[in-house]
């Protein structure tokens, strides 16, 4: 008996030991967390500029104003001429906080657009960290504070914007299609009803719907989802737009008809063009040609095209499996197309950010499955001299992670500011050329990644499972 308590003493204890070091890398791994949050803060304190949730004391001044008994649309926030300008579904959901002092409401603001950017990067890593056997809470936890550190989440967060709350609803929908692609490997083995339907995607659409309806630009998503033939998703987002736009003229008739009449058309109640916080084309022409209109015909003309760029490249992505980088090229075009894009409305990049780190490291890792390279003749009869590819696996991925680490640094420096101007007291050019550069400079990346940001052939595997049991009919044919 004593033998027997003795062998199990011995087979508990490299049980503890491996507790311990569970608990060890845990310690550490919450410490580099912490870490990247302090630096972040850092960062958001060094490159940040003062806030003190400007937009939302607007919001909020408007609905207070409104549950008071007063016309929405007629609202002037003190100090300032700017109002409500989005749609009345918007002023709906925005109306409960009018119970909040606006300093809460802020805060209130920023802590669900936190949490909602989190949720939306575990569900874009979560491909990413699996193929690579990371920690999901891990990633998630530096990835979330680098993201809030760049110019627009911060600006999102200081300003009390709700750019990271459509980004969320939108990357949702993002997922119910994965779901959907993977029919039949979730939701058949759920235990409810309705475990069973979302683990299906049929609800997929309903988040595009939602953010279109509050703000007009996510509506592109809706045209991708017709051009890639992705019928019932984008049915489901115009449905759920006109839905609850309906049931706002339903419940405020006035205020819907005085927007839809009238506000919707009223360009200069956001803003001039040239503003420097207008980093879409529309505000790099206007700034180029030093006016504060942009010159129209010309900015249609290059909008068309790059729409037509923006939206091709999105659908050949999709083609290849990478729906991730397809929603990405169309939230970018969208900023870039869009008459007003503030730099808050940029949240796009992040994902563009994941999509060139994951490039480079997938790339490294196909690299070394490269066969050796021959290095001299062989003789006559002889066997050729070969020699590992030292150097090309090492340098396979460069450009896609310095693309990734160049994007991060110039959105969490944002040379803009530095260089803002505004007519017509000073003009754009005012510190020449290179001033004219980096007050454009996130404009000139936006473009650059429409035309540019390379997709992960493969990278979903739902996605490129459905393809090509949609081919396969096709090439049985031939």
């Amino acid at each position: 008996m004593p033998a027997t308590v003795g062998r199990r003493t011995d087979r508990l204890a490299p049980f503890r030991y491996r507790g311990r070091g569970t608990d060890r890398r845990a310690v550490v791994r919450a410490s580099v967390v912490a870490a990247v949050a302090y630096a972040a803060w850092l960062a958001i304190t060094a490159f940040g500029r003062p806030y003190n949730f400007f937009d939302m004391k607007i919001y909020h001044g408007a609905v207070v104003w409104w549950a008071n008994g007063n016309e929405l649309y007629d609202f002037i926030a003190p100090e300032t001429n700017l109002g409500f300008t989005y749609p009345p579904f918007a002023a709906l959901v925005m109306l409960p906080m009018s119970w909040l002092p606006v300093d809460a409401a802020g805060w209130l603001n920023a802590v669900a657009s936190i949490a909602a950017l989190a949720v939306a990067l575990a569900a874009l890593l979560r491909p990413i960290v699996d193929r690579l056997g990371w920690p999901l809470w891990f990633t998630v936890g530096i990835a979330t504070p680098m993201a809030v550190a760049i110019e627009p989440s911060r600006e999102t967060l200081g300003y009390g914007q709700v750019n990271l709350l459509l980004f969320a609803l939108i990357v949702a929908d993002l997922v119910g299609l994965r779901w959907r692609a993977k029919r039949g490997t979730h939701h058949d083995t759920a235990d409810s009803a309705l475990a069973r339907f979302v683990y299906s995607g049929a609800w997929a659409g309903v988040g595009i719907g939602l953010a279109t309806a509050v703000k007009l630009t996510p509506a592109l998503f809706i045209a991708y989802l017709m051009i890639t033939r992705q019928w019932r998703a984008a049915m489901v987002a115009v449905g759920t737009a006109i839905g609850v736009t309906l049931g706002a003229f339903a419940l405020v008739d006035t205020e819907s008809r005085a927007y839809f009449t009238g506000v919707l058309w009223q360009t200069e109640r956001v803003g001039a063009a040239d503003m420097t916080a207008n980093q879409s084309l529309a505000g790099l022409l206007a700034r180029l040609y030093d006016s504060i209109e942009t010159p129209g015909l010309l900015w249609l003309a290059f909008s068309v095209l790059v729409l037509a760029l923006g939206l091709s490249r999105a659908a050949s992505a999709r083609a290849d499996g990478d729906e991730l980088t397809a929603f990405t090229l169309v939230g970018l075009t969208a900023n870039v197309i869009s008459p007003i894009s503030w730099s808050h409305h940029l949240v796009w990049v992040i994902p563009a950010i994941i999509v060139l780190a994951d490039a480079a490291i997938r790339r490294r890792e196909a690299s070394r499955g490269v066969p050796p390279r021959i290095t001299s003749a062989p003789p006559t009869g002889g066997v050729p001299a070969l020699r590992p590819p030292i150097w090309y696996p090492t340098l396979t991925g460069l450009r896609h992670g310095a693309g990734a680490l160049a994007l991060y640094l110039l959105f969490l420096v944002s040379p803009i500011w530095p260089y803002e101007h505004q007519l017509p007291e000073v003009s754009h050019y005012q510190d020449g050329l290179f001033g004219a550069l980096m007050e454009n400079s996130l404009a000139i990346a936006l473009i650059a990644l429409v035309a540019a940001l390379p997709w992960r052939p493969g990278a979903e595997p739902a996605f490129y499972h459905d393809r090509l049991v949609r081919a396969a009919p096709l090439t049985a044919r031939r």
